[in-house]
């Protein structure tokens, strides 16, 4: 990573594993603390959820059929619903503050 970066990731067990923490230490990461069970402000979970509905919808044999599925509807995926995301950002902070960090229908 490039210096004066922060990693940031969310409070996944694997994330969190003590392995990991040493290997991000070692490496000299500086990482971002994120409380658990925290609002997914992170637009780009809104696009995996996007990816994961496409993929599932369709059937297939491997591993190699499933990425090429993967990489197919990634592609497919309109720039509109990027620029969507970046536009609603503001609202979505709203949000969460007046639900004080609880879910939203974000």
């Amino acid at each position: 990573m490039k210096r004066g970066w922060v990693f940031q990731h969310d409070n996944d067990p694997k994330h969190t594993a003590w392995a990991t923490k040493e290997w991000l230490c070692k490496k000299h990461f500086k990482v971002l603390e994120w409380p658990s069970q925290s609002s997914d402000l992170n637009p780009i979970e809104n696009i995996w959820r996007e990816l994961k509905v496409r993929v599932a919808q369709q059937q297939h044999q491997n591993i190699t059929a499933l990425k090429e599925i993967c990489m197919e509807e990634w592609a497919k995926i309109p720039a509109t619903v990027c620029e969507n995301l970046v536009k609603t950002y503001r609202n979505r902070l709203t949000s969460v503050i007046a639900n004080k960090g609880y879910i939203t229908k974000y």
